[in-house]
């Protein structure tokens, strides 16, 4: 079944938009105009990437209040960055927004939309996002929120995301017509808010022409696709103190904690009978703590966090260095981390066992 006129199927959402949408700190006060500020854009944006606007909005105003500008971005350090974003998650995102706003700032706005896909970071979606809200060009944009709007609008069946560049053909006039930026967000606000995984048609301003609800096939449309279950994994989270200060894991350009400094690890069973050999140096104060379960995208981490102060003074082992107490509450970490961080103010722990003994001295390389 051919596609109806997008123009016209989409006229009644500009009206519904300016009636309903939130107010946000980085949407513009007008949408028929390029924004005064598309690096606002550019951070919402990035933020936004897997992560729920209630979530953003804080992150975003403490961002924007301490790098204003693209130029003060891209002087700022790593790890003022990566500890402002902390908390926020997918901490590659920090990393490239920061390498995004260097290029930026040398070599000013691209003018068309293949240079914003070559900027770090930016993958269709986003450099749609950015190019249609910050400079009022015709490039759709398609989320999670836009493909459930436009599978049910066009009753699609199976996985929308099969019929990428048939949409984009196809919203692009609707677009032209009624504003590139209002379009765009209006289409992102209904699925959010109305058009949700459980949607509210009778608010709907398309409801008279969605032909999922006119066939009564909106609790099926789009299909929910299966999830890949998490891997688990169980580790022992170990913070070690010593003269020379606390013992931790620099951070690394790639993986999950990008940018991060971490704690040392171990994963449980991999270091069982160390502590039969002895202790070959002495040790201070013992400490334990009850656990959690760290829940990450693709992975579910059981942690089991310890703290051990050595008497005396001994060389980092290899990968890890030696941060003297003062400078370990700057340190820029990840919800796991900091969250042995606080537990090292805590009066109250458990008593060692002779795994725990095992990871602490798997850690130092005993």
């Amino acid at each position: 079944m051919p596609f109806p006129d997008a123009q016209a199927l989409l006229a009644p959402l500009g009206p519904w938009f300016e009636a309903v949408k939130r107010t946000l700190p980085w949407r513009s006060p007008d949408l028929d105009l390029p924004h005064p500020d598309p690096y606002a854009v550019l951070v919402s944006e990035v933020m936004l990437q897997q992560t729920q606007v209630a979530t953003v909005i804080p992150y975003f105003q403490r961002w924007m209040a301490r790098f204003p500008t693209l130029s003060a971005l891209a002087a700022a350090g790593e790890d003022e960055i990566h500890g402002l974003w902390a908390g926020l998650g997918y901490y590659r995102r920090a990393r490239n927004l920061h390498l995004a706003a260097g290029i930026l700032a040398r070599q000013g706005w691209p003018a068309d939309l293949d240079a914003l896909l070559a900027l770090p970071g930016l993958g269709p979606y986003t450099a749609a996002a950015l190019a249609a809200q910050a400079f009022q060009w015709p490039t759709p944009a398609l989320d999670g929120n836009t493909f459930r709007v436009a599978a049910r609008l066009l009753a699609l069946e199976g996985d929308p995301r099969r019929e990428a560049a048939a949409l984009r053909a196809w919203l692009q006039p609707a677009l032209a017509a009624h504003g590139p930026s209002r379009v765009t967000q209006a289409l992102m606000e209904l699925g959010a808010t109305l058009c949700a995984p459980a949607p509210r048609c009778s608010a709907c301003p398309l409801r008279s022409a969605c032909r999922a609800h006119l066939q009564g096939s909106t609790d099926r449309i789009p299909p929910v696709l299966p999830r890949a279950r998490p891997r688990s994994t169980e580790l022992y989270l170990v913070a070690i103190a010593s003269p020379a200060g606390w013992l931790l894991r620099p951070p690394e350009s790639k993986g999950l904690l990008a940018g991060l400094w971490n704690w040392p690890w171990v994963l449980a069973g991999t270091a069982a009978g160390a502590a039969e050999r002895g202790i070959p140096y002495r040790a201070g104060e013992c400490r334990a703590w009850p656990g959690w379960v760290q829940v990450y995208t693709h992975l579910r981490q059981t942690i089991h966090p310890l703290a051990l102060r050595l008497g005396d003074p001994r060389s980092a082992p290899e990968g890890l260095v030696w941060v003297a107490a003062g400078e370990l509450a700057k340190l820029p970490m990840g919800k796991r981390d900091q969250r042995l961080r606080e537990h090292l103010a805590q009066p109250t722990f458990l008593p060692w066992t002779a795994e725990d003994w095992d990871a602490a001295l798997a850690v130092l390389g005993a």
